[in-house]
């Protein structure tokens, strides 16, 4: 996608392979700034600070942070450790454990002094097929969109949370048949949510900005009024996790507006790719669901009226807080699941027509 007019990933490997960069996404959308990670700790830090955020970015991100490690140690036990510190980051987003899991089996039989350059390597293989694999959850959406264009004249579409390009190396999961719809001709327009508590909303219009794509911010409450008065055609939204039955782990607010879009009648899609699905989770109820600090709640932050960016506390420090950063949307609720492979209903028989390979784990 592009960036000022630039195409641009959210993570890329310097070219004598002792760092990446990354787009530092608590900067936007007021500055846009660049952030060099050279060390394990330092990519841990990217990943739960949410400099880098979205389950596919983090698991590519972590992939990286396991080839910087390679560079301080290369033996049994740095490369066990660097998979035990990136895995303890974020606990939801099962595309960590998956990236984790790939580097482990891919490094460890091999001779310590050939690591480094495999890790690399294979960081950045996950790096593209992450981008192939968005391309074509963009492919295959579009069928969708396209259809409920035709019945609809026009194509409203609500989103949750930062599903985009931002979220995902290059393209977006939710995102991705949006912007192939755009690019399509579609007359679309997307309402976003502005998802409190870390206005990741914010994120979803800045890059729709830099895109060119029609869209309009809208506070998280707003929703159920929007879709119960007929503005939205579809809600299309990413996943942290998705169930083997279906269940969908999400960005907290998510579960509100599956119901309010199942009560419009409104199709509800989610959007993700096989990294995200977690066959070994029988339903929702078995998902972590990560509690972050509560000054997440208590902080605000932003710019001043002469432009300086600052924080506001808006609630004292003896406030009870709890701050669940996912929930668990039933597969009831979801219409479709579109993934890189197409379509399918949300539940375990539609999963496996997709990834037959998995019928036998």
């Amino acid at each position: 996608m592009r960036v000022d007019g630039t195409p641009t990933r959210t993570i890329w490997p310097l070219a004598n392979a002792d760092a990446v960069e990354i787009i530092d996404q608590t900067a936007l959308p007021h500055e846009y700034r660049v952030l060099r990670l050279a060390s394990l700790e330092e990519a841990a830090q990217a990943i739960c600070s949410m400099q880098v955020r979205g389950a596919p970015l983090i698991g590519v991100t972590a992939a990286y942070g396991v080839a910087l490690a390679m560079a301080q140690g290369d033996d049994d036990a740095s490369l066990l450790t660097a998979v035990d510190r990136l895995a303890a980051t974020r606990p939801t987003a099962v595309n960590l454990r998956w990236a984790l899991a790939r580097m482990r089996r891919c490094l460890l039989p091999l001779a310590p002094s050939t690591r480094a350059e495999a890790a690399w390597q294979e960081a950045a293989r996950i790096a593209d097929e992450d981008v192939e694999q968005c391309r074509q959850i963009g492919k295959h959406g579009l069928q969708l969109l396209s259809r409920r264009a035709g019945e609809c004249g026009r194509l409203a579409i609500m989103t949750h949370c930062n599903a985009g390009w931002l979220a995902t190396v290059d393209h977006g999961t939710a995102l991705a048949p949006v912007y192939a719809a755009f690019e399509a001709g579609i007359d679309v327009h997307v309402w976003v949510s502005e998802t409190r508590p870390r206005n990741q909303g914010l994120l979803t219009a800045w890059e729709l900005a830099q895109h060119g794509v029609p869209h309009t911010l809208h506070a998280d409450n707003a929703a159920g009024l929007l879709l119960a008065r007929g503005d939205i055609d579809a809600v299309i939204v990413g996943a942290d996790r998705i169930a083997a039955n279906g269940d969908v782990a999400n960005k907290i607010g998510t579960y509100l507006k599956a119901l309010a879009a199942a009560a419009a009648a409104v199709p509800f899609y989610v959007a993700a790719p096989r990294s995200t699905i977690d066959f070994s989770c029988p339903s929702g109820a078995a998902i972590p669901i990560e509690e972050r600090a509560a000054d997440e709640l208590r902080v605000m932050h932003g710019r001043d009226a002469a432009g300086a960016r600052g924080q506001l506390q808006q609630l004292p420090c003896s406030e009870a807080i709890v701050n669940p950063a996912f929930d668990v949307t039933p597969a009831k609720l979801v219409n479709t699941l579109i993934t890189e492979r197409g379509c399918c209903p949300a539940s375990h028989d539609g999963l496996l027509a997709l990834y037959p390979e998995e019928r036998h784990g």
